[in-house]
């Protein structure tokens, strides 16, 4: 192993088994783990959000799970202050830190950083619904400078240029300062996919796990916060549409299985234009041993 310290990311579509996966090499480094699940952070949302059960969380050290109320407003750019000092003071007993996590923006945030210029929840989840070329159409009018250099194959920097552009009525490429923070660490890029069927029906078995968990009656708990963007989230939403009458019970379950196969569809989108991650077929090869010798190569 390399005497730089290592930040290994684990990613990939939603099911697919990051969280066991980042358990187990945090056991095998003797470390910990940041999430990276911005659905997580929230102490009210469990049985929707796939947090960690009681077994991994007792086994490995978690840090950002369950640690806000859903009443308040969190960011990407909160996520890199408050994340960046957790790995910084871990990787004085650790060489490698691990993380998990699906939430595109917040690893994005973690690894190249964020610029402090504004942001808006709700702007950005309509950006990230819009088609990238209508996106791309949409910058090339704003920011012609910005559209000739942009990486035409990385939605975040789209998104990003194009939500600043509408916030501030300037030029992205008039205010921005850096692309990339400098990191004092290496970051290490593990996706773990596997045939698309394979994985809409780990995603599909994994609702039907929630509904037998009680996710409605979750849900039910959490009613009188539907307005806040922290439950704007498949999961909830459709059994929010179902006690409102606006489906059954069986279209609802049938719609949070559709969105979140969408959601996973999204996500290796987003990833698959990052040359830079390392991926690991699970249905092909042990995950485990295949993931330490990338770490330890």
């Amino acid at each position: 192993m390399s005497h730089q310290k290592k930040l290994v990311v684990i990613l990939g579509p939603t099911g697919v088994g990051k969280t066991a996966l980042a358990v187990r090499l945090a056991q095998h480094y003797h470390t910990e783990i940041i999430s990276a699940d911005s659905r997580q952070f929230f102490r009210e949302l469990k049985i929707g959000v796939a947090r960690p059960d009681e077994t991994e969380l007792a086994a490995v050290k978690h840090h950002f799970i369950a640690f806000l109320p859903v009443t308040e407003e969190y960011s990407a750019g909160r996520f890199e202050s408050d994340a960046i000092p957790v790995i910084q003071q871990l990787m004085q007993q650790n060489d490698v830190v691990i993380c998990a996590g699906g939430s595109m923006l917040y690893v994005d945030a973690l690894i190249n950083g964020l610029d402090d210029l504004p942001s808006d929840s709700e702007l950005k989840r309509e950006l990230e619904e819009m088609n990238i070329e209508d996106l791309l159409r949409e910058l090339a009018e704003k920011d012609p400078e910005y559209f000739q250099k942009v990486d035409q194959k990385n939605p975040h920097r789209i998104i990003r240029a194009v939500e600043v552009c509408r916030l501030t009525g300037k030029k992205f490429s008039s205010l921005r300062t850096a692309d990339r923070a400098k990191r004092d660490f290496e970051v290490i890029k593990i996706g773990l996919n596997g045939e698309r069927e394979w994985v809409y029906d780990r995603i599909n078995r994994r609702v039907d796990l929630m509904i037998e968990a009680g996710l409605e009656n979750e849900v039910k708990t959490v009613m009188v916060y539907r307005h806040l963007n922290a439950l704007n989230t498949v999961g909830y939403k459709e059994f929010f549409d179902f006690f409102d009458g606006i489906w059954s019970r069986e279209e609802a379950i049938q719609k949070i299985k559709q969105y979140s196969r969408n959601f996973a569809k999204r996500q290796l989108t987003w990833w698959r234009r990052d040359e830079s991650i390392q991926w690991i077929d699970v249905q092909k090869v042990d995950t485990l041993s295949t993931a330490i010798s990338i770490i330890d190569r």
